[in-house]
C-alpha cells in the first residue's frame, strides 16, 4: 500500500470497505447496488464521493479500464484489520494486550461460546509461538 491508513473509516466507509473485501475488483455502480441491497440507497455521487476519500485515505487504489475505475482493497481484511488493532492497542491501552482484553471483558458481554473459542486462538497462538523457538 503506498499510503499508511491512519484515518479512520466511517460507518458508511466501513460498509463499502465490507464490500469491497468481499470482491476482487468493483466499480462505483457495483457498491452502489450491493449497499442497496442491505437497505442503504445512495445516489452514485454520494458512493462515488465516499470511496474517493477512502482512497485518499489509503484504504483503496483502483485501474482504469475507459472511463471505468475498477476499486479494489489495498491490503486484505486480515492485514487492515490487524494494523487497526495494533494502532488501538498502542494508542489506547500502552501497548497492553492484556489491558486491552481486560477492557473489553469489562466492557461486553461475550456471547455463549465466545470465552472457549478465545482461549483456543489464545492457545493456538501460545503453541504456534513455542515452535518457533
Amino acid at each position: 500500500m503506498n499510503k499508511k491508513h491512519n484515518s479512520p473509516l466511517s460507518a458508511g466507509q466501513q460498509e463499502i470497505m465490507e464490500i469491497v473485501w468481499a470482491h476482487d475488483e468493483i466499480t462505483v455502480t457495483e457498491v452502489q447496488h450491493q449497499l442497496a441491497e442491505l437497505g442503504r440507497d445512495l445516489a452514485r455521487n454520494t458512493v462515488q464521493t465516499l470511496i474517493v476519500r477512502m482512497e485518499e485515505k489509503g484504504w483503496l487504489v483502483h485501474r482504469t479500464v475507459g472511463r471505468t475505475f475498477f476499486y479494489r482493497a489495498a491490503q486484505p481484511k486480515n492485514v487492515s484489520l490487524g494494523n487497526e488493532v495494533k494502532q488501538l492497542l498502542e494508542n489506547s491501552f500502552q501497548g497492553s494486550a492484556e489491558q486491552l482484553v481486560n477492557s473489553l471483558l469489562e466492557n461486553y458481554s461475550l456471547k455463549k461460546g465466545e470465552a472457549e473459542r478465545i482461549r483456543k486462538i489464545i492457545d493456538a497462538a501460545d503453541k504456534k509461538r513455542n515452535k518457533r523457538k
